[in-house]
């Protein structure tokens, strides 16, 4: 692909990203060619020392992609796209001027772990960050995923739930609302095995839902039975196998045992 072409497709995907709302089917369409065309320009893994100007254009159109990926529910693309610009991030961090995305994709990438449950993943890339300590903690793009990772451990999942909406940016809140899809589940267990019914107010507040509907299609997918008469959800219960202990073969073989014991003595 010729340098003027790539440049051109890169001018139409910052005009379709920026678009408000951003048109993600012409962004993909064009991601696709560019990637092609930093492979062909040696550009998406570069090496040696290429043109700064080059460099620059390369990882914005990875980090418009990593942005790109979250915003089209795309978790492994986004994985990909992240992988790709470690290389802009660390071995020519000394040389490209600051991104104002890199944080932002960072901090996407710590509460990635999260959903995922790495929870050694995180504190691994979280100490690897080329920031110290305070520097860290002043970051709201890293402070953010740092303090959800904190009330998970704590159990505080109402402060999880509230943290969408002091996202930093908007596609952090993709992956609060998975994290919340995993601590309902989680709680929703919990209370089939403690409650044989709630009424369906306190199931909405304990389940973090906003609206009856919501929670209606919860109850439904748990094949819960919801008597709106009632106004009540009572939770299907498993029925527990019962084990039949063998009684009269295990007075046998303790008698065995005794005769035997005697014996010895």
């Amino acid at each position: 692909m010729a340098h003027n072409q790539l440049n051109a497709l890169y001018s139409d995907l910052v005009r379709a990203f920026d678009a408000r709302p951003s048109d993600l089917q012409t962004c993909g369409s064009l991601l696709s060619k560019l990637k092609i065309g930093l492979m062909e320009a040696g550009l998406l893994l570069p090496q040696g020392e290429p043109n700064l100007q080059d460099l620059v254009i390369a990882r914005d159109i990875l980090e418009i992609g990593a942005f790109w990926s979250i915003r089209t529910r795309d978790v492994p693309s986004f994985d990909r796209y992240f992988s790709q610009l470690q290389t802009f991030y660390t071995d020519f961090s000394s040389t490209l001027p600051p991104s104002k995305r890199e944080y932002p994709i960072r901090g996407l990438n710590l509460i990635r772990l999260l959903t995922q449950n790495r929870i050694a993943d995180f504190h691994s890339t979280l100490e690897s960050l080329p920031l110290p300590a305070e520097a860290v903690s002043e970051n709201p793009y890293l402070s953010h995923p740092i303090n959800l990772e904190r009330w998970l451990m704590e159990g505080s999942y109402s402060k999880v739930w509230n943290a969408r909406e002091e996202a930093p940016v908007e596609e952090y809140k993709f992956f609060v609302d998975y994290l919340m899809s995993t601590i309902r589940n989680e709680i929703a267990s919990c209370e089939e095995a403690a409650y044989e019914s709630l009424p369906l107010d306190d199931a909405k507040t304990l389940l973090f839902f906003t609206s009856q509907s919501d929670l209606l299609t919860f109850a439904q997918n748990r094949g819960w039975q919801v008597n709106l008469t009632e106004k009540t959800i009572t939770f299907s219960r498993k029925t527990e196998e019962q084990t039949e202990i063998p009684k009269d073969k295990l007075i046998a073989r303790s008698l065995a045992y005794a005769r035997e014991l005697e014996q010895i003595v």
